[in-house]
């Protein structure tokens, strides 16, 4: 036991620090509030005040536990980090807005730290300025906290995560692990992040937006987090130009952002053409809009061929990158076209980048094995490799993604299973389902995309705000710290 509580106060040590740099994000919508005179100032500044507290308080009591962490350690961490975040971020929103309640606050908060964008607000459009971007920037930085997450703590999980294969992150970033040089790697990933997100926000200006909606749509698109300021999101602009700069930077973002930094040092796009994800996800997005485009026309539903390829563009796109955004009430479609795009969610974008889903390149990989299989059934004596490029993908690896595959499953089936027996319709609860832990938020149903999870019970939110961290710690990362074996010595 006392083995047990000096792992837990050392990780508690970092998670102070970690709190308290937290806190000081809030310094921001402070500033805003204070600029804009919105009203929201003092729930601000009395969630700062909180927030610093107890990131204090925790770090000087477990100051004397401080030591270097072991791998457990960083499991542990990163799960206390990503479930308590969310009780700070979620101050100003209960504080402001009283009638939301605990669960329904701490859902708003945990939806835009894992870059979800479910969200349980209506009257958007009435919201003080700050809270409005304290919403989006949450998104933005659980965009990024992902990527970092991803380098420094997945290879250490043989989950077929990062470690995967050598040519699944191209660069010094393929080797990647604890150490002094995975702090220069986050630096220059931040930059990169900072400089899209700068270019995006400027793109937004240029096209119509306000400075305000330009800063919170371009933290929210490049984090894929699909929080918008209106409640009608990019409806609200009715602007093909602008929906074609979202559409331009969700792509980006749903790219391994270790090919950007590559590409970014390099000053060539070749790093994009040698990354095993990139041009799969680029052609099977592009050829699902043009498909879904197709369809809506000659269903009717939009008699102008380019009309109905404005509208499958911009949502196919944000539903595959799992932006979560909309500019029409796509659940009103003939139902294959939103069930393909909850499907594209669950493997589209590629892993290093801020979207959700199993990645990419488990779904290649997945995809081989089947043919591998066919081939081993009718020449059994045949030797039969799975290749990304020039590496040969292990049975290990190989073995390791069927077990997260299956993980992924059977979380869908038993969340839909539970969400319907509290109440809540099939088509309701399987989309819930695969949106929060796909962390694409829009779904279908009660909690469509001209909806929101307003109308769910609190164990319905509950449920739903677990289903996001499963999907954003990827499974495995969550689940291991439940298990008795984590806990022994």
């Amino acid at each position: 036991m006392g083995h047990v509580l000096s792992h837990f106060l050392a990780v508690a040590n970092i998670l102070g620090r970690m709190v308290m740099m937290f806190g000081l994000v809030l310094l921001i919508p402070c500033g805003v509030a204070y600029w804009t005179l919105d009203g929201s100032l003092s729930v601000f500044l009395d969630a700062l005040s909180v927030t610093l507290g107890c990131g204090a308080a925790i770090w000087i009591l477990t100051y004397r536990f401080k030591r270097e962490l072991q791998i457990r350690d960083g499991f542990l961490l990163v799960v206390l980090v990503w479930l308590s975040l969310p009780l700070f971020g979620m101050l100003p929103l209960v504080w402001y807005l009283p009638e939301l309640g605990i669960a329904k606050a701490y859902f708003e908060a945990a939806s835009g730290l894992t870059s979800t964008g479910a969200t349980i607000l209506t009257r958007l459009d009435e919201l003080p300025y700050a809270i409005n971007l304290w919403r989006c920037l949450m998104a933005w930085l659980g965009g990024m906290g992902l990527i970092v997450l991803a380098v420094a703590i997945l290879p250490m999980l043989g989950v077929g995560g990062r470690q995967l294969l050598s040519a699944e992150i191209p660069g010094p970033i393929k080797e990647s692990r604890l150490t002094p040089r995975i702090a220069e790697t986050a630096k220059r990933l931040w930059l990169i992040y900072v400089t899209l997100t700068l270019t995006c926000m400027i793109a937004y200006r240029l096209a119509g937006m306000t400075p305000f909606d330009a800063i919170a749509h371009a933290l929210s698109t490049l984090g894929l987090g699909g929080f918008s300021t209106h409640d009608s999101s990019y409806g609200y602009w009715n602007s093909p130009l602008i929906e074609a700069i979202a559409i331009l930077f969700m792509l980006i973002a749903g790219i391994n952002f270790s090919s950007h930094f590559v590409a970014w040092r390099a000053k060539s796009f070749s790093p994009y053409r040698a990354d095993p994800e990139a041009k799969l996800y680029i052609l099977i997005t592009l050829a699902s809009c043009i498909g879904v485009a197709g369809f809506l026309w000659i269903k009717g539903i939009y008699t102008d061929p380019l009309v109905a390829l404005r509208y499958a563009a911009f949502n196919v796109v944000s539903t595959a990158t799992t932006a979560g955004y909309s500019n029409t009430d796509y659940a009103l479609w003939p139902i294959f076209a939103p069930l393909w795009m909850l499907f594209l969610s669950g493997f589209c974008t590629s892993s290093g980048s801020t979207g959700g889903g199993i990645k990419m390149i488990r779904a290649r990989i997945l995809f081989q094995q089947f043919f591998r299989e066919m081939i081993i059934i009718m020449h059994p004596r045949a030797v039969s490799l799975i290749k990304i490029g020039r590496s040969i993908i292990t049975n290990e690896i190989i073995f390791a993604i069927l077990g997260f595959f299956f993980v992924y499953l059977i979380s869908i089936v038993l969340m839909t299973l539970a969400l319907t027996l509290s109440g809540l319709d099939e088509i309701t609860a399987f989309s819930a389902a695969v949106a929060c832990l796909n962390n694409l938020g829009a779904g279908l149903g009660a909690v469509g995309p001209a909806m929101t999870y307003a109308s769910l019970n609190d164990f319905q939110i509950w449920l739903c705000s677990f289903g996001m961290f499963l999907g954003r710690l990827e499974f495995y990362t969550l689940m291991i710290v439940f298990t008795p074996a984590f806990w022994r010595r």
